[in-house]
């Protein structure tokens, strides 16, 4: 009831300008993927034509036939098996050990939630030789584990999930071991779902930042059959700089599983920004 009086009181021309702000913020942000999207459905010279066309009036699929010529396919599979990877396993690690930092008393404990903390600020470029390295000494350079793997241990995820556990009432674990559950059975059936708005916030973030990291996948990754979309299409961009429609074939096919994970897990992302907002 106060919500719907404080609407009623709000004045009819704030509303209605609030209204316009959103819709022009919305075109604003959403007509560079439009016309990504409708550029590669156009030949190269109506992309460049000092006349821009808004809507393809002659839609081709040539762009797409060029770019699956290619193996895109494999480089956005290659992509999704990496960033899913990486989703998955991250989301795992950093719940538990966010959980055990949160909620556990043991030895060193704020000494090590102080190094992830530090580790936050530490460029990835830093380590990205070491990395190398590593991943070369056990095999694995120049394969997708090489990618996914040094993202596992992301610090960011870890300190984002202490910070939802935190929030676990200490008298509902208790309760969950008098009851006898074991702490695998209590994480999965009392933490989980009590954190489960970050752990969607997580995935999104992950998810995202695993796609972006350009620079990493670029380092390990040699082999064109490894190659994922972003690598493709840059390479695209260097060997074919004025095909503007198969370059924009290819952004429109990486778009689509940022947008499909974003949906997904939409509701959960949404929570957990207003869980942590309110958590200040």
């Amino acid at each position: 009831m106060k919500t719907k009086n404080r609407l009623s009181d709000t004045p009819l021309s704030y509303r209605i300008f609030t209204i316009v702000v959103l819709i022009l913020l919305a075109i604003f942000f959403i007509f560079p993927l439009y016309w990504i999207i409708t550029g590669s459905f156009k030949d190269n010279k109506t992309i460049i034509a000092a006349d821009p066309q808004w809507f393809p009036l002659t839609p081709t699929l040539a762009n797409y036939v060029k770019l699956f010529d290619r193996p895109a396919l494999q480089w956005l599979l290659n992509i999704v098996v990496i960033c899913v990877g990486a989703m998955v396993l991250t989301c795992l690690t950093a719940s538990l050990a966010g959980y055990a930092l949160a909620k556990k008393r043991f030895y060193g404990r704020a000494f090590l939630f102080g190094m992830i903390t530090c580790a936050m600020a530490l460029p990835k470029q830093v380590i990205v030789i070491p990395l190398l390295q590593e991943m070369s000494a056990i095999g694995l350079h120049d394969t997708l584990w090489a990618v996914i793997l040094p993202t596992v241990g992301w610090p960011f995820g870890v300190f984002l999930m202490k910070q939802f556990s935190e929030t676990i009432p200490g008298e509902i674990l208790e309760a969950a071991r008098v009851d006898g559950a074991s702490e695998v059975r209590t994480f999965c059936s009392v933490v989980f779902p009590m954190i489960k708005p970050g752990v969607g916030a997580l995935a999104i973030f992950t998810f995202v930042n695993t796609w972006n990291d350009y620079f990493m996948q670029l380092i390990m990754l040699n082999s064109e059959a490894k190659w994922t979309l972003p690598l493709g299409i840059a390479r695209m961009q260097g060997e074919m700089s004025n095909d503007f429609g198969l370059i924009m074939a290819g952004a429109t096919l990486a778009a689509v599983p940022i947008v499909a994970i974003f949906i997904a897990f939409q509701r959960y992302f949404t929570q957990g920004i207003s869980m942590g907002a309110v958590k200040g």
